[in-house]
């Protein structure tokens, strides 16, 4: 069974680190990504990884803040994500990029995704 689960979500400080992970099931060798999505905001790239974790993307608004990692003998992919604001409250996902569709960026990319857990970032 094709699955991913999110944890690691919850209430925190403006400043705070927080570290996401994602359960990978019944999937192998696949490029992984995280998303967000705010109320009533468009689903926003955060971050890609190649499945061996030689490569990876960036969105310009977390670049340098968030970092991706995985950890394929334990089926895992990983956020962390430093000096948390409060625009960084969202729902954040981690999907599974269908192979040969191109870019990171687009949400449309990717063929599975989790249910989410929410990040909400307090001032």
């Amino acid at each position: 069974q094709v699955q991913l689960v999110e944890s690691g979500g919850g209430l925190v400080q403006a400043g705070d680190s927080l570290r996401l992970s994602c359960t990978v099931s019944g999937l192998n060798s696949y490029d992984m990504g995280w998303f967000r999505q705010a109320p009533g905001k468009e689903r926003e790239f955060l971050a890609a990884i190649t499945w061996r974790g030689g490569n990876t993307a960036y969105g310009d608004l977390v670049k340098g803040r968030f970092f991706i990692s995985r950890d394929n003998a334990k089926n895992m992919v990983y956020l962390e994500m430093n000096n948390l604001k409060p625009e960084d409250t969202a729902i954040y996902y981690c999907a599974a990029h269908n192979l040969g569709s191109g870019s990171f960026y687009y949400a449309s990319n990717y063929g599975v995704w989790g249910q989410g857990t929410q990040v909400t970032v307090s001032s």
